[in-house]
């Protein structure tokens, strides 16, 4: 379930950078492609389609993605996607096979470089 929400959070994040983040929307360029992410025993996937400089996110698996990342399980993905070193667990992922890639791999690293832009902007304290 966890894996999921944060699947669907994803989505959510993505589809409000598209919208109001510039360095983001540069990151999209003139990209029109669908891309998925979901776990290899099919019971959690999520697909994402970027077109016009946006980001939408739907439920279920894409029929043509330009790339996929499929995870052994939701609680692998969970735990992958939440890592203190992404591209670390990512690589370590892969080289065990409990990742596995299928399509472009270059348009895997635009997607991580692309993830970098997501996180939630601090509010600036004010001095008293």
């Amino acid at each position: 379930m966890k894996f999921r929400f944060l699947l669907w959070m994803l989505g959510r994040l993505m589809a409000k950078s598209s919208r109001t983040n510039p360095d983001f929307q540069k990151q999209l360029g003139d990209k029109d492609l669908t891309f998925q992410l979901h776990t290899l025993d099919g019971k959690v996937a999520r697909h994402y389609v970027v077109k016009d400089q946006r980001v939408t996110s739907h439920g279920g698996t894409a029929t043509d993605p330009a790339f996929a990342i499929g995870f052994k399980d939701s609680a692998y993905g969970f735990a992958t996607m939440n890592a203190k070193n992404k591209q670390l667990a990512f690589m370590q992922g892969i080289q065990n096979k409990d990742i596995q890639i299928q399509g472009n791999t270059a348009l895997v690293m635009w997607f991580q470089g692309m993830t970098k832009y997501l996180k939630p902007r601090k509010k600036k304290v004010e001095a008293a």
